[in-house]
Order: structure tokens, then sequence, then C-alpha cells
């Protein structure tokens, strides 16, 4: 749960996983979290002491203030128990919604998937296993599933979790003796929603468990959707009967965004945040903020913050002003196609010049496609400037490598390996 990762950074793990392990969502709106605890003492501090906290991480997550209710028991028998504790208030969050979601080149496939498989589930990829660096939007898309499930199968039990937070579920379950609970929430569920679940790889315990829920589920027809920082053949220490059931339906890989993508981000978030940002911010935070979609919405809310606690106009230097954390020197912020080529030249043992070159080997040919599809995608140059790196091509020329590129992407898992590949070694360089 984002909210509790959030007040670690303010307090201990230990004081966080003391207060609120057994404490459960009942319910959240756009104005209120609604939470309980089994323990009486628990429900007696945790107002006193930490709804400021809450409140605290829920704005810095939804730029919003949030009425936070602690239940007594009483107040629990009137609530009723038709609404389950929610594994995350985000499923229910309108901001995390498909129509929120910006749809780009870099994750048209994985958003057209998650929406098959939210409407109905268990009928198209099962399971479904969304994979890419993080930041680029899978928890988004798998909250997204929840909300739409919900909002049209209101019966359904609907289960999302990490994979981390499985295993320390699991954990406690040995430990307390509630082996058969545990089991029965994760098994009886119509939807299952595992995020991060490459953190269960190497882990034999949790591996055994999940074995067993995804069978049960699986033979009974429930969609399971999973998330990764990378596809299953890449998992290190994850059993092999695992990584061929996470292949058995639909693999759907989201990659970092392109300018258009970035500045179509950046204007839904300030929207959606009633923020007007002048053309020349919003292409300047486009411009400079390329790692993932994570860092550019928190880049719209320091702008946001900036603006309501200095009361300032906003332009580019009270841009540059607010995150100026988040934006090194511009000259050094973006790589330059010079880095990038000659990163793409060393991966496929050639020179540089003959990436650049009019060589037709297949092996040169695929090289230039791949250079061109990543100037494009990590900087902001043009399809005209793109193809001056290149001796004079064409836009056009440009166009259809990056096509090409992008259309291997969505079919061979060994060129999604190897522009991360590329990229991962790009960002070395610190640039």
């Amino acid at each position: 749960m984002k909210v509790l990762s959030l007040m670690e950074e303010e307090m201990t793990s230990t004081t966080v996983h003391t207060w609120f392990d057994d404490t459960a969502a009942l319910h959240f709106s756009d104005t209120e979290l609604v939470l309980y605890s089994p323990s009486r003492f628990k429900r007696d501090i945790i107002p006193r002491r930490y709804i400021p906290s809450i409140q605290k991480a829920l704005f810095e997550l939804f730029s919003a203030p949030f009425e936070v209710r602690v239940l007594t028991e009483g107040e629990l028998d009137e609530y009723g128990r038709a609404t389950e504790p929610l594994s995350s208030p985000f499923a229910d969050s309108n901001d995390y919604t498909f129509e929120n979601f910006v749809v780009g080149s870099s994750n048209k496939f994985a958003h057209a998937a998650a929406m098959a498989v939210a409407d109905p589930p268990a009928m198209t990829y099962n399971p479904l296993f969304i994979y890419g660096e993080s930041g680029l939007g899978k928890t988004h898309l798998l909250y997204a599933i929840a909300h739409t499930v919900r909002k049209n199968h209101q019966n359904y039990r609907i289960v999302y979790i990490k994979g981390e937070e499985f295993t320390n579920e699991l954990i406690r379950a040995i430990r307390e003796g509630k082996n058969l609970e545990f089991r029965e929430k994760y098994r009886q569920a119509d939807i299952l929603l595992v995020d991060d679940i490459q953190f269960i790889a190497g882990k034999d315990s949790t591996q055994e468990e999940f074995f067993h829920t995804f069978n049960t589920l699986y033979e009974s027809r429930r969609q399971i959707v999973l998330s990764s920082d990378r596809p299953p053949k890449e998992l290190p220490r994850l059993e092999e009967r695992l990584r061929t059931r996470f292949e058995w339906g639909l693999l759907a890989d989201i990659q970092p965004p392109d300018y258009e993508t970035r500045l179509a981000i950046i204007k839904n978030k300030a929207i959606r945040l009633g923020l007007d940002l002048p053309d020349a911010v919003l292409h300047y935070i486009a411009e400079n903020i390329t790692a993932n979609v994570r860092q550019i919405e928190g880049t719209v809310k320091k702008i946001l913050a900036f603006r309501e606690l200095m009361n300032d106009d906003i332009n580019v230097n009270t841009v540059t002003r607010a995150v100026q954390d988040i934006f090194k020197d511009q000259a050094y912020l973006l790589p330059s196609p010079s880095l990038i080529i000659d990163e793409v030249a060393n991966f496929y043992g050639i020179t540089s010049e003959e990436l650049r070159g009019q060589g037709r080997t297949r092996e040169t040919v695929l090289s230039r496609q791949v250079a061109m599809y990543l100037i494009r995608r990590i900087t902001n140059l043009s399809l005209a400037d793109i193809g001056r790196e290149f001796e004079n091509r064409d836009h056009t020329t440009v166009m259809h490598s990056i096509s090409r590129i992008e259309k291997m992407l969505k079919s061979d898992p060994k060129i999604s390996e190897v522009v991360r590949d590329i990229t991962a070694n790009i960002n070395a360089h610190n640039y």
C-alpha cells in the first residue's frame, strides 16, 4: 500500500507495521478514507497520533485533502460488513482509471490488453502479464482493471496485493496458524491482481503457495493479472513451473513514453489538478523529464505546490526553481544522439560510423533502426533532426525505422530485451 510506504519515509518501518499491519481500509472515496483495526488499543491510538501522517501521504498521492476515520467496534457494526475491506484504496480511486490513462505508442498494447481482461474478466487473456520498468504505468493499469470490474460486477471479489506483501502475509499466516484464512482470501477471489510479482522469486514457500493459488484460480476460470519489471523468462530464481504458467496467457510490455506521450501526460495531469500550464512550460517539462510517468506526474504536482505556496506565476523560470531537485542542467540532462548511437553500436559490435552509414547487412540495418527508435523515444529531436544524424536520411526513412521497431517490440521479446539493455547502458552515463 503506497500510503504506508510514504509514511515509512517519516517514521520507522517497525512503527508502521506495528500500528497498521492488521488495519483494513473499509471505504475510500474522493474525500474520505475509512479504516478499522481489530485491536481496541490501536483504534484509540491511531486517531490521536497517526491521522495527520496518513492525510499527508494521501495528499502527496492525490493532491487533495482527505478525511480519515477509524471506526470503533460499535461503528463497525453500524457500518456493516457488506463492503469487504479493500486490499488497496486505490482500486476505487477515480485517478487510476482507463479514462485517465494516457495512451501512446509505448503502452498502447498493454492498455488494450488490460481493457480486454477487465470486461469481461477471464474470457480472453488469462493470465495477463504486464511488464516494464518502474514508473511507467503498470500499477495504474491494475487499478484501472479493478475499478472497471468493481463498476460492472459489484459482487465480484477483487484482491490486489504486492508480491512482497503476499510473502509477508504468508509468513504471518504461518506464524499465527491462519493458513486456511490466507488461502481462502486468495483462492476465492474472482480476480487476483499481483503487482511486482518478481519479489516472490527465490522464496520457496511463497512460490509453492502461489503455484497452488494460481492453479486453483486458473482452473476455476478466474482472472489473474500480474505485473513485473521484466518478462517471466528473465526473472532469476523463478521456478520453471511458475514461469511456464505466467506465459500461458498474454505478455504485454510497457516502454518509456516518447515525446508526444510525455506531452499528453503532462497536459492530462495538469488539467486534473486544475493547472493551466503555458505551452512553453509543457514543452520544457516534456523535453527534460524523460525517465518515467511517475516522475512526470511528480513534476506537475510540485509545480502545483510551488504555485500555491509561493503565489507565483507559472513560467519556465519558476518551473525550474520548483523542480530543481529533478532537473539538472539541461545541457547534461538529455543524452546526446551521439551517445545513443555509440551505445547501440557497442551493443551490436559495430562502429558508430558503420551504424550511421549506408551499410545494408541485416545486423547493421537493425542496429540503425534501434538507434533511430531510441533517439526518438528518449530525446526531443524531430524526425528530420534524427535523419541528419544518419547521413541526412529523410524523415520518411526515420519514420519507417521507428515503426518497424515498435511493431517488433510487440511480437519479439528479444528486441524488448535489447532495447531495455541499451537503455540501461545509456542511463548508466548519468547524463
